[in-house]
């Protein structure tokens, strides 16, 4: 008896258990293939085509699960959004032959006859996509993530919460320090971790965690201790300047010393420093994007006192409204020039003309563009979203004065991972 023919489908699916809840998948996907309740983020299997577009800018690989099921019994959006963890694989009948891997509307691929894994599918992500890099510099030291997850959080205790802007302003942000004791917990500059604020919301569900840049550097905001530190702005207002209290952010500007946290992660494994010592990193940041350039240049500090063992440049482009609101701004301050090339744009600074982290790079475009044209540099964008064409538009600008190809180059930054945005 011969066997049926029966398209098999790779379905591509999201483990809660891992997920955030971010909402960068769903930002990202370009045929609106991803939704999600109150619960769990999905895949809608009739609409996703494999494009990976949503896999590289996910910060903890939960976006990253796939599962051959028969094309007329995958796994329902119902389904999906009432998991707690991912479902085992169903078997596939051993008299089932099948035709190919099914794609978008159950359409079967004609090159994916051949056995694809999930392997195949990261290599297709590690080419790049969107403005920036998908894998990390070639040198960046290897990232431990998702040690701990929604069913494991680990507990962590404040020993520390500073605000790092003026008292007399509007922006508070905190430098936060957390001990994880005898945990372990092992981080990379670039990476981040979640927390989960206590409470429920309105459907009465608990919390999300919220994801916070680690603002130290691997061997601890305290060289040889166990913690870490976060660079937290206390939210007040929405998008629309309308009154509205940040969950997370409110909980943890008033956290206490010896209070105790949940934590989740690390994540990242692409944000992440060059670890050799000739590299060249260029840091472009506002406000709390300030994070991982902290604990970039506190990295690059220490390794200075280690003969030899940092002989980079390091270049920040920062931008805040004035200088009372820009975090750090003493300590950063007091960075020996011959250390750190710093560049501070100010928006609303009395007595000074407005400007803008891309207006500096213009008017440094001499420098800026030695740095581009050099392969040791890697360039690291954090901040607000909105700042992201305004970069790239700067450093194209950059390049064609100086009679160089921006595309070019902008595809090898990429290919390369010498060029990263991390921003929300």
């Amino acid at each position: 008896m011969s066997t049926l023919p029966t398209t098999v489908l790779k379905q591509h699916l999201i483990d809660p258990e891992i997920c955030i809840r971010c909402n960068t998948c769903e930002e990202t996907c370009p045929i609106d293939a991803i939704t999600h309740d109150g619960n769990n983020y999905v895949v809608d299997p009739g609409i996703c085509n494999h494009c990976m577009a949503c896999v590289p800018p996910c910060p903890t690989g939960a976006i990253d699960n796939w599962v051959k099921v028969l094309a007329d019994q995958a796994f329902t959006l119902d389904e999906q959004f009432s998991w707690d963890v991912l479902p085992d694989a169903p078997d596939i009948p051993a008299d089932v032959e099948s035709v190919g891997v099914a794609g978008a509307n159950g359409a079967a691929d004609a090159g994916a006859a051949q056995d694809e894994t999930a392997a195949d599918l990261e290599g297709v992500a590690s080419t790049g996509s969107g403005a920036g890099a998908s894998l990390p510099p070639w040198s960046a030291a290897h990232p431990y993530v998702n040690l701990y997850t929604h069913k494991n959080p680990v507990t962590a205790t404040v020993v520390g919460n500073y605000r790092v802007t003026g008292d007399d302003t509007e922006s508070d942000i905190r430098h936060i320090v957390l001990d994880f004791g005898t945990a372990s917990f092992p981080v990379l500059e670039g990476q981040s971790i979640a927390i989960f604020p206590p409470g429920v919301d309105e459907n009465g569900r608990p919390y999300h965690a919220r994801q916070y840049s680690i603002a130290s550097p691997r061997d601890g905001e305290r060289p040889g201790y166990n913690n870490l530190s976060l660079t937290v702005k206390r939210v007040t207002t929405d998008y629309d300047g309308k009154a509205a209290a940040g969950v997370c952010s409110n909980y943890l500007c008033d956290l206490k010393k010896n209070d105790t946290v949940q934590v989740i992660g690390p994540f990242g494994n692409t944000f992440l420093m060059p670890n050799h010592p000739e590299a060249n990193i260029m840091m472009i940041c506002t406000g709390t994007g300030s994070a991982p350039m902290r604990a970039m240049t506190e990295r690059c500090r220490r390794l200075l006192k280690q003969e030899a063992a940092f002989a980079g440049k390091l270049m920040l482009f920062f931008g805040a409204r004035t200088e009372r609101e820009l975090p750090y701004f003493g300590p950063l301050m007091n960075l020996p020039k011959a250390f750190i090339d710093i560049n501070l744009a100010l928006s609303r600074e009395a007595g000074r003309p407005k400007r803008y982290v891309q207006d500096l790079i213009r008017e440094r475009a001499d420098d800026v563009h030695t740095l581009l044209q050099d392969e040791n540099t890697c360039i690291y964008v954090c901040g607000l979203k909105g700042m992201e064409d305004g970069v790239l538009e700067a450093l194209e600008w950059v390049e064609t004065q100086a009679g160089a190809s921006w595309p070019g180059l902008h595809e090898a930054l990429k290919a390369q991972g010498r060029l990263h945005f991390e921003t929300y």
